[in-house]
């Protein structure tokens, strides 16, 4: 639509002085709005500035509370009633309508899968609160460097409230990620994500890891322990924190002389080490979906196969050493240019071809973890579960269900805590139906297709408020559950004296010929499945195509393999009545293969009734009838059944024991669905793919990956199934 011609705005002006309130921006989409949308749990402000130009429009938008201004808009189209604009480099797209008397544009702002209600009107929105120029309110920043024992400069920035007249409780989180990449003038994001500390008047601090960003040192991915040190140049991550929360209670005005240190994923591994010899002022730690073994089941690897997808676009802009304190990090991978990251990967062949490709010499762990293909004191040197002895702090670890990268760190770690020190010791742990981080950020009613019923993240928020509270300013009654719990299927929380969970029978899921699933083991003497897995045409992790790794695949519809040859598919009857599983999952395979290696991956997935629909109002991208919901897969690579240290080949054609442990569950399967099991060989390209021959998978060629024919027993002599925990109603 062509912008009004003179007439017609003098019209206009003539009808805003003779009847109208409202101002001259009357009948025209140019000038300012202000509208406010809610993201991960936070309200920005958009203030939208559109003008005409030639036979269209351009516009510019403001976000103030992440101290941003006059973004140009990729694309701006504005034909009454219809109102958009685009923002490409930011995935984001609106897409509006104008009411009659111009003054309220109502739409929606999609980025990627989300949606989020968006309304722009011509008035001036105040500040919400929790953002920057309410906390500057109430808070000052100042940036330091603190000075570890070796004589490195550690950049931290903290955050203190106005308020004197009390003494205040410190929060430390310690990060790799880059703390204040906007300068010294404004305030740290995560500010507006924990405002709740924010409204307790608790003094927050960032640090910037050592050799990250503004720090001084040399980063080293999961830098291990040095368990006895003889010196002051003998330092890892737990001197580091005990350091800086040692200047910080001796050099921050007003506060109380207690810290808690907490953090996610990343961060939540520098948290874990926070707690080992902790300094005496640490009195809480929350290690939250904490990087804890990289080799065995977080991120790097999955029971040593190599978790592609994610690495490669970890270690393409976080895997490059700093040089010099910058503000500014290294570009990430432009998955934008890459429309199906399946042809991309498989395309690129054997996945020796990845660091000539992309990292060169630039990525040093990489390289390294190349040189150590299975399970050496490289490795070992860099899990921190040894080391968890004698902790001091309250320890609350926290990780999702659906958490696509550390899942696995949050079950071990609090393991390891739960093991390896006295009763005595205040360990908390808390699952709910989450991915990665998702507890933080925003709220939690579904992950992708699946529904809780519930925003799961209303009763986290306030617990993880009540833990901290209780341990380093004394509020509340300090009784904490040993283990909360959201139950999927059920769908609420629960309360445990342990996890896992006393009351419950261990029982085997068997698998039976004609692709049935029973509690009763097989009675024949002889049955197995036989098919083909051909590396050429690996399982795909997801159905749809994708540049970027989702998150939502942990709870996606499997009807989509289950189709496929190579894919083995075992199901129970309709269930008459309620089962719940939670605890750790064994699948305990009797396979055979023409090859000399395999991988093996398990899938635990709840089989939907006919009928199933969503909740009303909500919408999926797939029939919930029949829908097939991923509970827990896992990968297994063959050749370590007996040893991560020492890998063994298989005997072509011998049948073969290959056992090993999934991530944990808590999932109810409902009466009137069915359980299935679901048994592969690959899993691309979240995973890389197994050759089927006894290689170093890392520097291999095209020439070693070989069809295989594989099979899967299930009779008397050897019967293949999944062990499970059954919980006693």
């Amino acid at each position: 639509m062509k912008p009004f011609n003179l007439s017609l705005k003098l019209f206009c002006a003539y009808l805003v002085i003779s009847v109208f309130t409202f101002s001259a921006q009357c009948q025209t989409i140019t000038g300012d709005w202000h509208g406010a949308v809610k993201l991960q749990n936070i309200t920005l402000r958009i203030s939208l500035h559109v003008r005409a130009s030639g036979d269209g429009y351009v516009s510019t938008w403001d976000s103030p509370d992440q101290e941003a201004t006059g973004i140009p808009s990729t694309t701006t189209s504005f034909v009454y009633p219809d109102f958009s604009f685009t923002h490409d480099g930011a995935g984001i797209k609106y897409s509006g309508k104008i009411n009659s008397s111009y003054t309220v544009i109502e739409g929606t702002l999609y980025q990627g899968p989300n949606e989020h209600p968006l309304t722009f009107t011509r008035q001036v929105i105040a500040p919400p609160p929790g953002s920057p120029v309410a906390i500057r309110e109430k808070y000052d920043k100042r940036e330091v460097y603190i000075t570890m024992r070796d004589g490195v400069k550690l950049f931290t920035s903290i955050y203190t409230p106005k308020n004197k007249s009390v003494q205040h409780p410190v929060l430390l989180n310690r990060t790799p990620y880059n703390i204040e990449p906007r300068g010294p003038n404004s305030f740290n994001y995560f500010l507006q994500v924990y405002s709740r500390y924010l409204d307790a008047e608790y003094i927050m601090v960032f640090q910037d890891v050592r050799g990250k960003y503004m720090s001084e040192g040399v980063f080293e991915d999961i830098r291990p322990v040095i368990a006895v040190k003889k010196s002051d140049r003998d330092t890892d991550e737990s001197t580091d924190t005990w350091d800086t929360v040692d200047w910080l209670i001796k050099n921050v005005e007003g506060n109380n002389g207690k810290v808690g240190i907490f953090g996610i994923s990343y961060p939540g591994f520098y948290s874990t080490m926070g707690a080992i010899n902790a300094h005496p002022a640490v009195k809480a730690v929350s290690p939250q979906a904490p990087v804890t073994a990289w080799f065995t089941g977080d991120d790097f690897h999955h029971n040593g196969a190599f978790f592609l997808l994610d690495c490669f676009s970890f270690f393409h802009s976080n895997g490059h050493q700093f040089h010099s304190p910058t503000r500014r990090g290294f570009r990430p991978f432009n998955w934008d240019a890459v429309p199906d990251n399946y042809e991309f990967f498989l395309s690129m062949g054997p996945i020796k071809n990845i660091s000539p490709l992309f990292f060169g010499d630039s990525v040093k762990f990489w390289n390294d973890a190349f040189a150590h293909p299975d399970y050496d004191d490289f490795w070992k040197a860099r899990d921190p579960r040894p080391h968890l002895k004698n902790i001091t702090p309250a320890v609350m670890t926290v990780g999702g269900w659906f958490d696509a990268e550390d899942l696995y760190g949050a079950i071990h770690t609090y393991k390891a805590f739960e093991e390896q020190n006295p009763k005595t010791l205040n360990n908390i742990f808390v699952m709910g139906p989450w991915s990665h981080g998702q507890w933080a950020f925003g709220e939690a009613e579904n992950l992708g297709n699946v529904y809780w019923g519930i925003n799961a993240n209303e009763k986290y928020i306030a617990l993880e408020k009540e833990f901290f509270d209780y341990y380093l300013t004394g509020q509340g009654d300090g009784k904490f559950a040993e283990a909360t719990i959201f139950v999927t299927g059920s769908d609420k929380w629960q309360e445990f004296e342990t996890w896992p969970p006393r009351n419950v029978e261990e029982k085997k899921l068997y698998l039976l010929p004609e692709g049935k699933l029973s509690f009763t083991p097989p009675p024949v003497k002889k049955s197995f499945d036989e098919y083909v897995s051909d590396p050429s045409k690996p399982v795909p992790y997801t159905e749809d195509v994708h540049n970027h790794r989702t998150t939502e695949y942990m709870t996606d519809d499997q009807r989509f393999a289950s189709r496929r040859p190579d894919v083995m598919v075992y199901r129970t009857d309709v269930l008459t009545e309620d089962i719940t599983f939670t605890g750790p999952l064994t699948a305990e395979l009797f396979v055979s293969t023409t090859g000399t290696d395999a991988d093996y991956v398990v899938k635990l997935i709840d089989v939907f009734p006919d009928g199933a629909k969503p909740p009303e109002g909500k919408k999926t991208e797939y029939p919930l009838g029949g829908y097939q919901m991923l509970v827990r897969g896992e990968i297994f690579r063959g050749r370590y059944r007996n040893s991560f240290e020492k890998p063994e080949p298989f005997v072509p054609g011998k049948i073969t024991t290959v056992k090993y442990e999934l991530p944990d569950v808590a999932h109810t399967f409902k009466k009137g669905h069915r359980i299935m099991i679901q048994i592969q060989n690959s899993w691309f390209p979240l995973a890389d793919r197994n050759p089927q021959k006894f290689v170093n998978i890392y520097k291999c060629s095209e020439n070693d990956f070989q069809k295989a024919t594989h099979r899967i027993y299930h009779d008397a002599a050897y019967p293949s199934g999944l062990k499970v925990l059954v919980l006693k109603q």
